[in-house]
């Protein structure tokens, strides 16, 4: 947390109000769906992170409390959220609440058990705390959709679900459920006015568009509603819930992020050609070095014979000086006649 704003910094372990994204989309829409169930509900918020959430189903419930293991988040749920009269934050384990037995009709929990390896605990303790006729709505990624396909790793996962672990680790405590399937993306909405009493969903792909399914085929997040009664999954009407961004913030931040890279691929590719240029000029200099060195080479053997021609001349001048001044002396001339007639050596 910020020592001087209070804030808590975004790390990608926990949503916070202000962070950028699909992620925006995914948290707040969860909370909506959940606050339709919230009125007059004695609500518990199990890893509650900043308390935006907890704030807004304490709107309409009788009650509630957010539970955090963060020190940070609690305190700054406190902070920011002293005003609400209804709501309450605890720090605490969800493995260990300190709450009574059967003291809430509507516990909460979104992007938790795929946090912790206790996950077996973490569903006892709620099945504890949950009322017999309470509801239980928790989300999960889908381990094939949200890492297998993708190839993704979330630093911050320790264990994540299929489908049939998942239902496997609530069925144990809660005989009744029913599946909803969420994943953010662009939608185009068509509502009815004043408001929306049913939905419909037509799923399509893009090399496909006339062929249309009423589910998701493979959705990013499983949330679950499940109870140990039949009666509380009474209240949850089957039908579509669409969370509609007002100001197009995905959008805009998406066509931003467009923008940003068809501006970075252009420079990318100039700078490839750039790279390409420097690249052929390196090849014309080493082509126009290695020419200058064979030159050179043979330059140096052109020079070597030729300093060997000068240096044999050399010595045959040498010697040709030495006998022109042994002849231009006068005991030669002297010796001459006696060497042509007695058949003498010169010297």
């Amino acid at each position: 947390m910020d020592p001087v704003s209070g804030a808590l910094e975004f790390t990608g372990e926990r949503f916070v109000p202000g962070a950028r994204g699909e992620i925006w989309v995914e948290h707040w829409h969860r909370y909506h769906f959940a606050a339709r169930f919230a009125a007059g509900m004695r609500v518990v918020d199990a890893a509650c992170g900043e308390g935006y959430g907890s704030a807004l189903l304490a709107r309409t419930a009788a009650s509630v409390v957010g539970a955090d293991l963060s020190a940070d988040a609690i305190a700054h749920a406190k902070a920011t959220y002293a005003g609400v009269a209804n709501l309450s934050f605890v720090q605490a384990p969800c493995t260990k609440l300190p709450l009574a037995d059967a003291s809430a009709d509507l516990f909460v929990s979104f992007e938790t058990v795929e946090h912790i390896g206790e996950q077996e605990e973490f569903l006892d303790e709620i099945a504890r705390v949950l009322a017999p006729e309470g509801l239980l709505l928790l989300s999960c990624p889908n381990k094939r959709e949200y890492s297998d396909r993708r190839g993704f790793a979330n630093e911050f996962h320790v264990k994540e679900l299929y489908r049939d672990e998942l239902e496997s680790l609530v069925a144990r405590r809660f005989r009744h459920a029913r599946w909803y399937g969420q994943r953010p993306s662009f939608f185009s909405v068509i509502a009815p006015e004043p408001s929306a009493q049913a939905g419909h969903l037509a799923e399509v792909s893009e090399d496909s568009p006339a062929e249309a399914a009423e589910a998701l085929g493979e959705p990013l997040y499983f949330l679950v509603a499940a109870s140990r009664s039949t009666g509380a999954l009474d209240r949850l009407p089957p039908t579509l819930s669409v969370l509609a961004d007002r100001g197009d913030w995905v959008h805009r931040d998406y066509e931003k992020v467009m923008r940003e890279l068809g501006i970075t691929v252009a420079r990318g590719e100039a700078l490839e050609k750039q790279v390409a240029e420097l690249a052929r000029g390196r090849d014309e200099a080493i082509r126009s070095r290695d020419e200058a060195l064979a030159w050179a080479g043979g330059l140096d053997s052109r020079l070597a014979q030729a300093e060997r021609t000068v240096s044999e001349q050399s010595r045959a001048l040498a010697e040709r000086d030495g006998e022109i001044l042994r002849r231009g002396g006068l005991r030669w001339w002297l010796r001459l006649p006696f060497v042509r007639l007695f058949g003498l050596p010169p010297r």
